[in-house]
């Protein structure tokens, strides 16, 4: 089957549509992932870089606003007084009233919630007189490394109770006299942690990935909840970023961890040492390309199986034609024009090529059948023809010489013998003239063979010798009229010509759905060269020329032309002889009931 027409086709349009439809369809999806997947990073890389934009804005905003209350004048005439030993307790209380003013209009005047704290080595901050801020991480961490950008925390030194219970984060620089230099506490800027936690918490990557403001250490600057996994992998994203070479203070890159990828996307704050990460499963990241590869891989599936079902419509609308015009085309070589016809496709309007040979073709075999019919009924009217003419070439052949013999029995004046052989007569000519059928029953026939050896024997007499073997089986089939007569008569006629006594045999019997007929005599026989005319004339079943042919074998050519014209290629016939041995004439043809 891969070699019709249809398969290669099939396998044409498949080879020259998939193979390019599937490379076009993976250089898409790999082009545009990469595409995607640096629009992804982009847009992440650049969520960061806004923050980190937002965060450096403000944490600008703080170092100004420490900078203007640390040399502002009122702050410096706080510190003077308090370090003049000169200086009454009015004028340090007028001095601290002045401050605590001056700091409030900050904290009452600024959307973000900033609140200053001046703190004192000699008495504390302005607030309260509390010092346990001395014992705080954050103090100590500004007095031994210079820390300035404190973590989240609470602040006890704060104006009011709502200040004090919130978290915050701070930036501290020295309180430094101006005019001496001299260091004498520390200015410290409140912001609250909300502020920038709330906007570092609405940064979403994917569906769990999340936004970290970390410090050197890896502790978290916001008081963020981090994962539970993520002191591992944000520990070690931490080391990486700073044994990259280089001042690099932003980029993306990938880390593993428990078996899975994170994308960390970071930006390096450098005047606070602080690190903004974002950290996102990879799949999580990119499951929009995912999405979209699997939407090209659908939709090109769908399309390649629009492409197929269109190359199977086109291939099938030009090979089902042609299928059904070969299966058509076995027919017509075997003569079968109805099946052929009814095989033929649908030929639909238009004037493409197939549509064309189709409706020749079918129009060639309808004329074909037509001009074979009726040079067949030609034919079978020529060899029925023929067969009558056959039929009656025998029956004058055969009376010319039955009435010599009743002619010679009425010389010799045998009245006796006279009346059976005139009673034989008459039934073979009732036999013979009833032309009603051509086919007749073998006990019929036999009887027919019966009288005309019983005329033969009352001329020959003791010369004559017959033996017949009959299957009774056979009676009641039926077989075509006058064949033993030509054959018995040619039989006797050569075995007397011989000389002596003329023996003839004569079997019929059944067996494997034939007939079989065997006709044996002691005659002067027939040479090899006769038998292979006699065979010759058989196959071409040339029957015109038997018509025209004369001499002794016209008995037997008779008979077998008659039975090739009725039975065609079930008749067969062998015959053996020799000169002056005898013949075997072997016929076999198909036991006929009905």
């Amino acid at each position: 089957m891969f070699f019709s027409l249809r398969s290669r086709l099939m396998a044409a349009f498949s080879f020259l549509l998939i193979v390019p439809f599937i490379a076009l369809v993976f250089l898409l999806s790999e082009e545009s992932a990469k595409l995607i997947r640096q629009s992804i990073e982009t847009s992440t890389s650049q969520t960061i870089e806004q923050f980190g934009s937002h965060v450096n804005t403000f944490m600008t905003q703080v170092e100004e606003i420490g900078n203007q209350v640390m040399s502002n004048r009122v702050t410096q005439d706080w510190v003077t007084a308090l370090m003049s030993p000169d200086s009454s307790m009015e004028e340090r209380l007028l001095a601290k009233q002045k401050l605590v003013e001056y700091v409030s209009s900050y904290s009452i005047n600024n959307s973000s919630g900033i609140s200053i704290g001046v703190f004192s080595d000699f008495g504390g901050g302005v607030w309260t007189q509390d010092r346990t801020y001395l014992e705080q991480e954050w103090y100590k961490r500004f007095l031994s490394d210079d820390k300035r950008w404190t973590k989240a925390h609470s602040d006890p030194d704060q104006a009011d109770e709502i200040m004090k219970s919130r978290l915050v984060n701070s930036y501290m620089l020295p309180l430094v006299q101006l005019q001496s230099f001299t260091q004498s506490g520390f200015v410290k800027v409140n912001y609250p942690t909300s502020v920038l936690r709330d906007a570092i918490e609405k940064i979403r990557f994917g569906e769990t990935g999340r936004a970290f403001l970390l410090a050197s250490d890896g502790s978290s600057v916001l008081n963020q909840r981090l994962p539970e996994d993520g002191p591992s992998f944000l520990t070690d994203g931490l080391a990486e970023i700073k044994a990259a070479p280089g001042n690099v203070t932003s980029g993306v890159f990938p880390i593993h961890s428990d078996d899975e990828t994170y994308l960390l996307f970071y930006r390096y704050f450098e005047a606070q040492d602080w690190y903004v990460i974002g950290e996102v499963p990879e799949k999580e990241l990119f499951v929009k390309i995912d999405q979209i590869r699997r939407t090209m891989l659908l939709v090109s599936l769908v399309l390649l199986l629009l492409v197929i079902l269109a190359a199977f419509w086109l291939s099938y609308g030009i090979t089902r034609p042609l299928t059904s015009m070969a299966r058509a085309m076995k027919h017509v070589e075997r003569g079968e024009f109805a099946q052929a016809l009814s095989m033929m496709p649908a030929v639909r309007t238009g004037h493409s090529e197939v549509g064309y040979v189709t409706r020749v073709f079918e129009n060639m075999t309808t004329r074909l059948r037509y001009l074979i019919e009726t040079e067949f009924e030609t034919n079978l009217r020529r060899k029925n023809a023929e067969y009558k003419a056959l039929l009656l070439q025998i029956n004058p052949h055969f009376f010319n010489n039955t009435l010599e013999i009743i002619g010679g029995l009425a010389a010799m004046k045998r009245n006796d013998v006279l009346m059976d052989a005139t009673e034989a007569l008459g039934q073979m000519m009732r036999y013979s003239l009833n032309l009603n059928s051509d086919l007749v029953k073998v006990r019929e026939e036999m009887n027919y063979i019966r009288d005309y050896l019983f005329i033969l024997q009352l001329r020959y007499e003791e010369r004559l010798q017959v033996e017949i073997e009959e299957d009774t089986a056979s009676n009641q089939l039926l077989i075509a009229k006058f064949i033993l007569q030509p054959i018995i008569e040619n039989a006797v006629k050569y075995s007397l010509e011989k000389g002596g006594v003329a023996r003839i045999a004569l079997r019929v019997k059944t067996g494997e759905g034939r007939l079989f007929i065997k006709v044996a005599d002691n005659g002067i026989g027939m040479d090899a060269e006769l038998i292979d005319h006699v065979m010759e004339e058989l196959v071409s079943a040339d029957s015109v020329d038997i018509l025209n042919s004369g001499g002794d074998s016209i008995g037997l050519r008779n008979v077998l032309s008659r039975c090739r014209l009725y039975y065609g290629e079930q008749f067969k016939v062998s015959i053996e002889s020799s000169r002056g041995e005898g013949t075997v004439i072997r016929i076999s043809i198909p036991a006929v009931k009905g």
